[in-house]
């Protein structure tokens, strides 16, 4: 599967926004997780919007496809490399591993092979953080990208984890909408706003978090 041609096509129109969207979830929410000198690895980094945005010591974005390179910035550290086989990722050499809507395009076995690496390139008390979409609340929609290939919710992520040698942390079964083009209006101030109000994400979330730690 040409996943340049894929990613071009879904994400190149809304870029700006989505840059944009990504510099106020890192600065107001996810670098909560991030230690400002740790080691963070991104897997599945594609345009780099979370790994150029976030605060670190090391910043490691990985990646099959090449175009990550164009998008990465001058201080993160690009490795083409499948999740599965992190190569160039040493052991025990990584405090997060992030992870944002990417296990829904790996089959089964895949996924838990990129958990079994994870847990290899993590550090002891490492953690694993997943912004990923839940099907039990975005299943309507969830097949609207062509390379969707498994279904996931946040009890059976954890299960994966747990068997993979995780430990699960904190789970957040509904946070963030399934995309860009939901319900919320495009606004970068309102993404503020709702990081804030809790109570919205019941309504709106199709997305869980998911924190474990090794």
């Amino acid at each position: 599967m040409d996943v340049s041609r894929i990613y071009q096509r879904r994400f190149t129109p809304d870029l700006a926004f989505r840059r944009a969207m990504w510099a106020v979830l890192c600065r107001h929410f996810f670098q909560g997780y991030v230690p400002t000198g740790s080691t963070v690895l991104e897997i599945g980094a594609g345009y780099c919007e979370f790994i150029n945005q976030i605060a670190a010591g090391r910043k490691l974005a990985l990646d099959i496809n090449p175009d990550t390179r164009n998008h990465a910035a001058a201080d993160v550290e690009v490795v083409l490399a499948p999740s599965t086989a992190m190569t160039g990722v040493l052991d025990s050499s990584v405090d997060v591993v992030f992870a944002s809507n990417f296990f829904e395009h790996l089959t089964r076995p895949d996924i838990l092979a990129t958990l079994a690496e994870t847990e290899r390139v993590l550090r002891a008390g490492g953690r694993l953080v997943v912004l990923q979409p839940n099907i039990r609340f975005c299943g309507r929609d969830y097949w609207m990208f062509f390379d969707h290939l498994t279904p996931i919710d946040d009890r059976a992520l954890v299960e994966a984890m747990v068997i993979s040698g995780l430990r699960a942390v904190e789970v957040i079964p509904r946070f963030l909408p399934y995309t860009t083009h939901s319900r919320l209006p495009r606004s970068i101030l309102l993404i503020r706003l709702y990081l804030k109000l809790r109570p919205a994400w019941r309504w709106f979330g199709q997305q869980s978090l998911l924190v474990a730690e090794k």
